[in-house]
């Protein structure tokens, strides 16, 4: 299990990226960053955290926390997880993008 720091919240807890997940205190959060300005809530998340570029979860990344962030979260997925249960995420996820593309939902 790997772990990197990103950042400490204001009230002391760490957000951390575990085994390709963005956790906060040690609990998943994301295993993807979003840009804030492809996020649906941009304006309410730029007026709370004016500095924030990108989202994991509900956690507000600036650009330097956010490159740590998928530094790490790179790095740990470039050991593919062979196990079916794994291959059956990447299959959905894959159908699930195709079906968003295709304006299917």
């Amino acid at each position: 299990m790997t772990k990197t720091l990103v950042k400490t919240t204001q009230d002391g807890r760490p957000v951390e990226v575990i085994d390709g997940w963005v956790c906060l205190a040690g609990l998943k959060e994301a295993d993807t960053l979003v840009p804030v300005i492809e996020h649906p809530n941009r304006q309410a998340i730029l007026a709370a955290v004016p500095g924030a570029t990108h989202m994991a979860g509900r956690l507000p990344l600036t650009h330097e926390e956010a490159a740590i962030a998928q530094g790490a979260m790179t790095a740990e997925q470039r050991t593919i997880d062979t196990s079916p249960m794994a291959i059956a995420q990447r299959l959905r996820r894959a159908m699930w993008a195709k079906a968003v593309a295709e304006g299917v939902e």
